[in-house]
C-alpha cells in the first residue's frame, strides 16, 4: 500500500510540474503565434543542424562507456558490439520516455539476460550506470556552479540568490565519493544489499565519461540556439545543467516542459522566446526523437532475428 502511495504521489507531482511548466511557457509565449515558432525553427542554419547531429552521434558513442565501465566494475566480459547495441537502445528510450529505472533498466535486463549475464550482475551494472549518470551531473554542475555561478530568477523561489551553494554541495558529494574509493576497501551493506566502492581509476573514469556526456548534450543545444548571440558556452552550460537537473528530478518524460521553462526564464531577456522554443524543438528532434526512431527500428530488427534464432548470436 505504501509503495503504491509513493508511486501515485510521484506521478501526481510530475503531472503538477508539467501543468505549471506548460502554464509558464504559455504565458511567456502569449504574444506570439505558432507561425513565429515555425519560422524560428526554419531559420536555424543547416550547418548548425548538421553539427548538432554529429555531436549527438558522438554523445551516444560516449554513453557506451557507461556500460563498458559497469562490466569492468563487476569483472565480467561481454563483447563490445552487444554492450554498444544495448546501451544505445536503453539510453534513447530512457532519455526520451523518462523513468530510466523502468525503461532503460528493463531493456538492459532483456538483452543482457538473453546473452547469459546473471540477474545479479545485470542489477549491479544497472545500479552502476545510473550512479555514473549522476556523478557526471554533480561533477560538471558543481564545477560550473562554483566557478561561474548563475543568478537564480526570483520566479523559482529558491532560498539563495545564486547556484554557488548548490555547486559546493555537489563538489562535496564528488569528494566524498572519491575518498570512499581510496579509503573504503570493504563492501558496505545497505538494506541487505552489498555496495562496493569502485577502484579510484574506475571512479575517475565514471566522472570523466559522464561529464563528457553532459558537456556534449549541452553543446548540441548551444550550436542550435546561439546563432547571432554573444552567449558564451560556459554561461549556457550552467543554465543547461540547472534546467536538466530540474527536468530529471521532475520524472516527466524527457523533462518536457520543466526543462523548457528554466531555459526560457534564463534566456528570454537575451533571445526572443519564439527563437528559443524553435531551437528547443529542433534540439528535441535531433537529440531525442531521431535516435528513438533509430533505436526502435534496431529493436524491431533484433526481435525479428530473435524469433528466427539469430538473436543470441548477435
Amino acid at each position: 500500500m505504501s509503495k503504491k502511495l509513493r508511486i501515485n504521489f510521484s506521478s501526481l507531482f510530475g503531472l503538477l510540474l508539467l501543468m505549471l511548466s506548460l502554464w509558464a511557457i504559455a504565458r511567456e509565449l502569449q504574444e506570439y503565434n505558432y507561425r513565429d515558432i515555425l519560422n524560428s525553427l526554419a531559420a536555424i542554419p543547416k550547418s548548425r543542424l548538421s553539427l548538432a547531429i554529429w555531436l549527438t552521434a558522438l554523445g551516444y558513442l560516449v554513453m557506451i562507456g557507461y556500460d563498458i565501465l559497469g562490466f569492468n566494475y563487476i569483472n565480467r566480459s561481454l563483447s563490445w558490439n552487444k554492450i554498444a547495441f544495448t546501451n544505445f537502445i536503453s539510453s534513447t528510450f530512457s532519455n526520451t520516455i523518462g523513468f530510466a529505472l523502468l525503461t532503460g533498466s528493463a531493456i538492459r535486463y532483456r538483452f543482457y539476460a538473453n546473452w547469459g549475464v546473471s540477474a545479479v550482475a545485470i542489477a549491479q551494472v544497472i545500479a552502476f550506470v545510473n550512479f555514473t549518470f549522476w556523478l557526471g551531473m554533480f561533477a560538471t554542475a558543481g564545477l560550473i556552479f562554483f566557478t561561474n555561478p548563475l543568478t537564480i530568477p526570483t520566479q523559482l523561489h529558491l532560498p539563495f540568490t545564486t547556484v554557488r551553494p548548490i555547486g559546493i554541495f555537489f563538489l562535496l558529494l564528488i569528494a566524498i565519493y572519491l575518498l570512499g574509493s581510496i579509503l573504503i576497501k570493504q563492501p558496505l551493506i545497505i538494506r541487505q544489499h552489498e555496495f562496493r566502492f569502485p577502484s579510484l581509476p574506475i571512479s575517475l573514469a565514471q566522472i570523466v565519461i559522464s561529464s563528457l556526456d553532459w558537456i556534449l548534450a549541452a553543446a548540441i543545444l548551444y550550436v542550435i540556439l546561439t546563432n547571432n548571440t554573444s552567449l558564451s558556452y560556459l554561461d549556457f552550460l550552467g543554465i543547461y545543467l540547472l534546467a536538466m537537473f530540474a527536468g530529471v528530478v521532475s520524472n516527466i518524460p524527457g523533462g518536457l516542459g520543466v526543462f523548457e521553462t528554466v531555459i526560457l526564464l534564463f534566456l528570454s531577456s537575451k533571445i526572443l522566446p519564439v527563437t528559443i522554443l524553435g531551437s528547443l524543438l529542433a534540439y528535441r528532434g535531433v537529440y531525442y526523437f531521431f535516435p528513438l526512431l533509430l533505436a526502435a527500428g534496431l529493436l524491431g530488427m533484433y526481435e525479428i532475428k530473435l524469433r528466427s534464432g539469430a538473436g543470441k548470436k548477435f
